[in-house]
């Protein structure tokens, strides 16, 4: 296994900057998400580390070694594409043996190999089955027991849960996570999930427009957004309107601004941080302001709240059983612990 760090990276499509001096370094063992918009530079990026695409400027190193000339055969990495390239003619066991037999090892070494990876995988009666006689999840399977056979130092996921539904996806989830820990190998994966990214990874990067915007664990990320489009773009955020010093001027409105703050930042509220009540809240160490409730949208165990307050609309997830006597057209009370309280930097 090996460290990945990606240093000052750029990139040309022509007149395209796809890459724009990104850096970001992926630590031994980790699972690393590379999360952003269509266009972002995220799926460029990944192509850059596995050698499908030359860089323009900066290095890529893989353990102690700078690859970003050394073709992608050479540098021992496992990859996973989003359609899983699987061969149809193929056994499953043929296709996760594929690269073994690129790298000519024995046939008694290769059927010891894959029928490792088919137990990793949890596929281990499933080898002589062609891909077109397993399930969406099976097939995703296949594709990353041929990825992880060759024991590569960096395993390299592109979309991989993308073509599966809802509910198979929260199960692969958990299965990438549990194969990814058994075996211990540097793994970056690029998503366009926030919550698939949150949920699985040890550091997130954030592109747009072909740079990083910013890189850390998903906790500090998501807490503590380095600009308002990361504030956005990983979850929902309430932006509250600044009136000079003070936020929205309203009559009633009591909320409690971190020390110190800048008059140009932004600040901003997680929708799952704000609670609702019929009753202004008692005391004085909350955050609270009266609102209108518009729509009321039921979703099993939660529901998502829209409301308006002095034309500024606000979005509020709380437990369904938490707010039953709380009906779309009355006035309610928001409230949150001041501490909840983004600081965004920039206006």
């Amino acid at each position: 296994m090996a460290e990945v760090s990606v240093q000052n990276v750029s990139k040309y499509f022509g007149p395209l900057k796809a890459l724009d001096d990104v850096t970001m370094d992926f630590p031994d063992g980790g699972f690393f998400a590379l999360l952003g918009p269509s266009g972002s530079g995220k799926t460029t990026l990944l192509r850059a580390i596995a050698g499908f695409i030359f860089t323009d400027g900066g290095t890529i190193r893989i353990g102690e070694a700078s690859v970003e000339h050394i073709p992608v055969e050479k540098r021992d990495i496992g990859m996973m594409f989003q359609n899983y390239a699987l061969f149809p003619n193929m056994s499953v066991a043929d296709n996760i043996g594929f690269g073994l037999r690129v790298r000519k090892v024995g046939a008694a070494e290769e059927r010891r190999r894959v029928g490792e990876a088919l137990e990793l995988v949890q596929l281990g009666d499933l080898g002589d089955r062609k891909p077109h006689q397993l399930s969406g999840g099976q097939r995703q399977r296949v594709a990353l027991a041929r990825a992880m056979v060759t024991n590569p130092k960096v395993l390299l996921l592109d979309e991989p849960l993308s073509a599966l539904d809802k509910a198979l996806r929260v199960d692969m989830q958990i299965e990438l996570k549990r194969i990814q820990r058994e075996i211990g190998i540097t793994t970056i994966f690029v998503t366009h999930d926030q919550e698939e990214a949150l949920t699985l990874s040890d550091k997130i990067g954030i592109l747009r427009d072909g740079r990083m915007i910013q890189a850390g664990p998903p906790r500090e990320v998501y807490s503590h957004p380095a600009d308002i489009f990361t504030a956005e773009f990983l979850g929902e955020a309430n932006f509250l309107s600044r009136n000079g010093e003070g936020v929205l001027g309203l009559d009633g409105a009591c909320i409690k601004l971190p020390p110190g703050i800048s008059s140009t930042a932004t600040l901003a509220v997680r929708p799952e941080n704000m609670s609702l009540s019929v009753d202004a809240p008692a005391g004085d160490d909350l955050s609270a302001l009266p609102a209108i409730l518009e729509r009321r949208i039921f979703a099993g165990a939660m529901a998502t709240c829209i409301l308006r307050c002095e034309g500024q609309v606000f979005k509020v997830i709380a437990r369904d059983q938490d707010i039953p006597d709380l009906t779309e057209g009355r006035q309610v009370w928001l409230s949150w612990a001041p501490e909840k309280t983004m600081v965004v930097p920039g206006g």
